[in-house]
């Protein structure tokens, strides 16, 4: 088989959707990946139309139409292909989806809102890389209130987990004497990153609502459901 007609097994995998090219490098170095019935951690490893490539013992192929989904995530379930607790996955509504999806980033069990998924290894990638920073942004309700000097900090940057945050888009929506829900837009993607920015000025994150991912906005749609993204919003994302 002549080297034109074979491709690197790490851009195998992304056009399956496994992965993205690099994360499919990681994949092969843990040896999660088999040829043939071999495991194989080499990446200059490549194969062909007549290779049998599994992924943690199931069979992949390349994906021949990208599908992109937006998803209203509900609160109580994880943002992963399963759960060892056995708890609800964003998964458990595509089962059936002509093409394997993969969530791109987190959502945290306790947050809801708009979460993207796709079998486009190169676009997760883009979308997820620190590099491109890509901007979210949430609806957040705090607890109490919270004066001009604390959001200021929330703008600046704050220290959590020993590093000192980017400077996030801070706006205040409404206040009571209780509560304040804040509009915050951030381009990181650190674990519990907003409820731990808002612990780290004193206050508490009541309820956690991303919004919007990009140019993709959540606008009106119910918890539980999910679309497919228009080409224009495709187009923006890329």
């Amino acid at each position: 088989m002549s080297e034109q007609q074979t491709v690197r097994l790490q851009k195998y995998l992304a056009d399956c959707g496994v992965a993205s090219r690099r994360q499919s490098e990681e994949y092969i170095a843990q040896g999660l990946v088999q040829v043939n019935g071999q495991t194989v951690t080499e990446m200059g490893t490549r194969v062909g139309p007549g290779d049998v490539v599994t992924f943690r013992g199931e069979v992949v192929r390349p994906e021949g139409q990208k599908r992109y989904i937006l998803y209203y995530k509900p609160i109580g379930e994880v943002t992963t292909v399963s759960d060892p607790e056995g708890r609800p996955t964003v998964m458990d509504h595509f089962r059936d989806f002509p093409v394997r999806l993969y969530p791109v980033g987190r959502l945290d069990f306790d947050s809801e809102g708009l979460l993207l998924l796709t079998n486009d290894g190169e676009l997760t990638k883009r979308l997820t890389h620190p590099s491109f920073e890509v901007e979210k942004r949430y609806i957040a309700r705090v607890s109490n209130q919270v004066p001009e000097e604390k959001l200021r900090a929330l703008r600046q940057g704050v220290v959590i987990d020993g590093r000192k945050t980017s400077p996030a888009k801070v706006s205040v929506l409404r206040q009571d004497a209780f509560s304040t829900d804040i509009l915050i837009t951030i381009h990181e993607g650190r674990n519990r990153q907003i409820r731990k920015m808002v612990e780290a000025i004193g206050h508490e994150v009541v309820r956690l609502k991303r919004v919007q991912y990009g140019p993709v906005a959540l606008g009106n749609m119910e918890r539980g459901t999910w679309r497919e993204l228009t080409q224009a919003e495709l187009d923006a994302l890329k």
